[in-house]
């Protein structure tokens, strides 16, 4: 008889930052791009049309995997003032510049974005974590975003004119490409200066690269780092400011709006809100398999994220025999991890959460609803995820789902902003609009319903500014219009040509679109 062969184990290659992508060859990148902008150690901040060292560096580090990267560098309340003084005379130049100028501006800004998307997009996901998938389609967003509005502005513009000041943006951390920079470049194409805060959380780089490349093209912007009530006075209340536009939770909102509606000011504050899922006489369980995963992009870090399902009680068997499945096919880990370096980067759901502390404050939220009398339904492991030997991880949390959690938990009534899905039963109609009602306010909602004539009688009395019919809505693009329902948001609402109104003055008196303290006004 022939001896058997025995086949030698072969290990699997541990995994490696991809040649090329790590935060070193970002870095150095950036000096080679933009070395007005970029020092060795640090980044500037930009007023006046001249880059800055003025203002005291943090440290800072990645929640990739806990390594330094640059952190802002803030500037203290005179110092903003000062930058917003010169915001407003850049705007009196601008304001009067012919929008063909402008519109050629803003398209070869669009067109230097797009020469150094992927380095952008390689900054996001240091900066952020997101998924190399994930950062490309943010930068993408905002070029093509801002293309549709450079090739039909003309009209948007008809009998408008630019705001008396400069517009001050400050925004979340989350999305600073398809949100912040989409916003302030169709802004500058309208005619107004537009002012910036960095976030404090994150994005600090990619958002100095994308303004570098505008200033070099002449637009009017400004770009400060700083603390958010060291610098709300300046970029709020000064009465430079010709409208505040908003984008993050509903505490900091709140002040914010209360300060531009006792001063009569231009605004648009997003704010979030508890976006519900609602399940009720539904059938089609594959659909909602293929979707589940989709829900957990970038660790649900987004304003249009799904954290709750409200489902009708006779349902509940098959809707755990849909979702179980699903949510533990979600794929998470380092986002520039590979075994072989030609390998391509990883295609994940999300990466970490922004950092070490919001992942603990999630988990300490979860342990004490369940502590309370939530039932755990699925608690995944980081040992499932694609991590480096030895990395650090304490920004990461795989998804968790609760049923029930109690009144008493954060959970109940807020956005996790985080990969934890909670679930609560009904057993009437009045329930399920109750449920999904609970934050008094949502920017989306969807409602998944075999039967078109419930939902056309439920939809309308869900509180959330669009409502899918068994698909996900989102913040949407081009000609899409977005706002949000009670407290998710205060101000105009923008999308489409509703972003320009936001910004200029016209026949309507100042008086768009929107939710505000005296009218609400639906486009």
């Amino acid at each position: 008889m022939a001896p058997t062969l025995l086949s030698t184990p072969t290990s699997t290659p541990a995994l490696a930052v991809k040649p090329g992508t790590s935060w070193s060859d970002a870095w150095q990148r950036c000096l080679a791009v933009a070395p007005e902008a970029f020092d060795d150690d640090r980044v500037r901040n930009l007023w006046a049309a001249t880059w800055q060292r003025e203002g005291r560096a943090l440290p800072a580090t990645s929640p990739v995997d806990g390594s330094p990267i640059a952190g802002p560098p803030r500037i203290d309340a005179p110092t903003a003032q000062q930058a917003v003084r010169a915001g407003l005379d850049q705007h009196r130049a601008w304001r009067h510049v012919p929008l063909p100028e402008r519109t050629a501006r803003v398209a070869a800004t669009l067109d230097a974005l797009t020469e150094h998307r992927e380095l952008l997009a390689l900054l996001l996901v240091w900066e952020i974590g997101k998924p190399w998938r994930l950062a490309q389609a943010d930068v993408d967003r905002a070029i093509d975003g801002v293309r549709w509005y450079v090739e039909g502005i003309d009209p948007m513009l008809a009998g408008r004119v630019p705001l008396a000041g400069p517009v001050s943006n400050i925004a979340s951390w989350n999305y600073p490409m398809s949100v912040l920079v989409h916003a302030m470049l169709v802004q500058a194409l309208a005619g107004n200066a537009v002012i910036a805060k960095a976030p404090t959380d994150g994005g600090v780089a990619c958002l100095t690269l994308a303004c570098a490349l505008a200033v070099r093209e002449g637009l009017p912007v400004t770009l400060v780092s700083g603390s958010g009530r060291e610098l709300s006075e300046p970029l709020v209340a000064a009465p430079e400011i010709g409208c505040v536009s908003f984008v993050g939770g509903r505490d900091t909102g709140a002040g914010i709006a209360t300060a531009v509606a006792d001063l009569g000011k231009r605004h648009v504050l997003e704010q979030e809100g508890l976006n519900t899922w609602g399940i009720w006489d539904f059938t089609d369980w594959p659909a909602l398999t293929a979707v589940v995963p989709k829900l957990f992009d970038y660790g649900k870090q987004r304003c249009t994220a799904y954290p709750r399902f409200v489902v009708q009680r006779s349902l509940f068997p098959d809707f755990l025999a849909a979702y179980l499945p699903a949510v533990r096919d979600v794929r998470l880990g380092h986002p520039l991890a590979v075994e072989h370096p030609d390998d391509p980067l990883p295609e994940l759901d999300f990466g970490p959460l922004i950092n070490a502390a919001k992942a603990r404050e999630l988990g300490d939220q979860v342990a004490d609803a369940v502590d309370r009398g939530a039932v755990p339904l699925h608690r995944g492991t980081l040992s499932a995820g694609r991590f480096l030997p030895g990395q650090d991880t304490s920004a990461y949390l795989a998804p968790v789902t609760l049923l029930a959690p109690p009144p008493s938990s954060p959970l109940h009534h807020a956005e996790p902003f985080g990969p934890v899905d909670t679930i609560v039963l009904v057993d009437t109609e009045a329930e399920l609009l109750a449920a999904m009602n609970a934050s008094n306010g949502a920017l989306v909602a969807t409602l998944s319903t075999d039967d078109p004539a419930v939902y056309a009688r439920l939809a309308p009395q869900i509180r959330a500014f669009k409502v899918g019919h068994g698909k996900p809505r989102s913040r949407g693009d081009r000609e899409e219009l977005f706002g949000g329902f009670g407290h998710s948001w205060r101000g105009a609402f923008v999308g489409g040509d509703l972003l320009v109104r936001a910004v200029t003055d016209g026949p309507d008196n100042g008086r768009p679109p929107g939710n505000f303290p005296d009218y609400h006004q639906m486009p």
